[in-house]
């Protein structure tokens, strides 16, 4: 406020807030806290603002918006609460859900006041993941880009007029407390490995996940990183920060994968080469799905997106095959989207393990590396549900059986590109303890809570982004109290 001093302040060179991280939590954090009149430091490991909404999709989900109400959409915070906490099944963390979704539509029409613009036909009910009750589910046309092109330039504004202190390219190496356990500062290391000593009078950590680091995400989710689309900034940075300064980790048992990704190698981070359209309402499936066993583990055209994914939770390695015959691939849309049917022909001569062909189903398991018995049982027991109209697993569609000659296995990796597990914060987004107790100063906000906590073990849509959004303007505008930042 003008005309005070802060603590950090009287110290020397210092500020009243460090935020380290300028992605989707910490660009709303120094913009809001800097309205307020507090010395806001801005520091990012990488050279450039934006973290995760470079390479993010970018949805949000909001109840209550103002395009809602142009739209005549009726909806609430409390509607949007218990559409979250049936999706992810009672796992998310309320208070923080709670915490979310009563101030996501004052986050979604101050975004929309700055300049964002939503694609025309929003909001949506859903894409991708389980559908909510009422369209409250919007995004831009180049995804999380066209959130980062709204933030950045205000970030940017407010550092040429210096109400933010901005430092890209610096890493900060360790969160610092005084005696009495008291959050008071941070230090850094540039590019050029030199330290730096900042005072603060509180800290929010907003630094992102772990999913670009492979060897923590493994440590941390209890398998192989196959993804290579995480942000390469997204180390986990905050997560060891915080734990050193005495905050610990939480949301293991709500480790999640997503229903597949179609990858053409056997290395580890890779890119996908293409999306399979496993959606039952845009494609009905004409293939089955085995495991490695062999079996069948999910009915193919179930409409719910979080019952397949639940179901490969189950599957070995997290993976599947989808298995068809001559006959299908021939009479089928290809099941890769996009691709033509010489696209598909010609992805199963080149050779590589992901794609298999064979001319009877023995060689096909023992090249795609599933069990021979398992799917012989599964395509016999397959065909009688086709032949009788009663599949075993209650299949709907099943136009035709799998018995043409050659017979195709398509390898699918159940995997993630964020982070399950987080820092434990209380409801006003305060880094705590163990035993509950928040660590002074210290705060925490966007995926460094770990998407488990805002989507529990389901993917909630726009829950991951616009919690950050929410929380990191909600600590900028009141939760990190004034005393601090006076």
């Amino acid at each position: 406020m003008a005309g005070t001093r802060s603590r950090a302040d009287k110290d020397g060179a210092g500020f009243d807030l460090v935020v380290v991280g300028g992605g989707s939590a910490g660009m709303p954090a120094a913009l809001f806290a800097a309205r307020r009149g507090a010395r806001v430091l801005l520091i990012d490991h990488a050279p450039v603002l934006g973290g995760t909404l470079w390479v993010a999709t970018g949805q949000m989900s909001a109840a209550g918006t103002a395009l809602q109400r142009e739209r005549g959409i009726a909806d609430s915070p409390d509607l949007h609460f218990e559409d979250v906490m049936r999706i992810s099944r009672g796992t998310a963390n309320p208070g923080l859900v709670r915490l979310a979704v009563d101030h996501a539509a004052g986050t979604f029409d101050w975004l929309a006041e700055q300049g964002f613009e939503p694609l025309p036909d929003h909001p949506v009910k859903g894409f991708g993941h389980e559908p909510y009750r009422v369209p409250r589910y919007y995004w831009g046309a180049q995804g999380g880009v066209s959130v980062k092109d709204v933030l950045v330039p205000l970030v940017m504004a407010a550092v040429e007029s210096g109400d933010i202190t901005l430092r890209l390219g610096e890493e900060v190496v360790e969160v610092t407390t005084d005696e009495s356990g008291t959050v008071d500062g941070v230090v850094t290391r540039d590019a050029a490995g030199v330290r730096h000593r900042f005072a603060a009078g509180a800290v929010a950590l907003t630094c992102g996940g772990y999913a670009g680091d492979p060897d923590l995400f493994e440590q941390l989710n209890g398998y192989p990183q196959y993804h290579g689309a995480p942000y390469p900034f997204a180390r986990g940075a905050g997560l060891k920060l915080g734990e050193a300064a005495g905050g610990h980790a939480r949301g293991a048992e709500n480790v999640f994968i997503n229903f597949g990704a179609l990858f053409d190698t056997d290395a580890r981070p890779a890119r996908p080469i293409g999306r399979i359209e496993h959606f039952p309402e845009r494609r009905p499936p004409w293939e089955i799905y085995v495991n490695a066993r062999g079996q069948r583990f999910v009915r193919e055209d179930i409409e719910s997106v979080d019952a397949r994914e639940i179901a490969l939770m189950d599957q070995p390695d997290y993976r599947y095959w989808i298995v068809f015959d001559q006959a299908i691939l021939a009479a089928a849309p290809p099941i890769v989207t996009g691709w033509t049917q010489e696209q598909m022909v010609a992805a199963f001569a080149a050779g590589n393990p992901v794609f298999s062909r064979a001319d009877d189903l023995a060689t096909l398991a023992g090249r795609a590396g599933i069990d021979a018995a398992g799917l012989a049982r599964s395509v016999g027991a397959f065909n009688y549900g086709v032949a009788t109209g009663h599949d075993f697993f209650g299949r709907r569609h099943h136009p035709a059986p799998i018995a043409t000659a050659p017979f195709y296995a398509i390898r699918m990796q159940g995997c993630s590109i964020s982070s399950a597990i987080g820092l434990a914060v209380d409801d006003r987004l305060r880094v705590i303890r163990r035993d509950g107790t928040p660590i002074p100063g210290l705060y925490a906000a966007g995926e460094i809570l770990g998407s488990s906590q805002t989507m529990g073990k389901a993917a909630c849509g726009g829950m991951m982004v616009t919690p950050a959004l929410t929380f990191g303007r909600l600590l900028g505008q009141t939760l990190i109290p004034l005393e601090t930042v006076a």
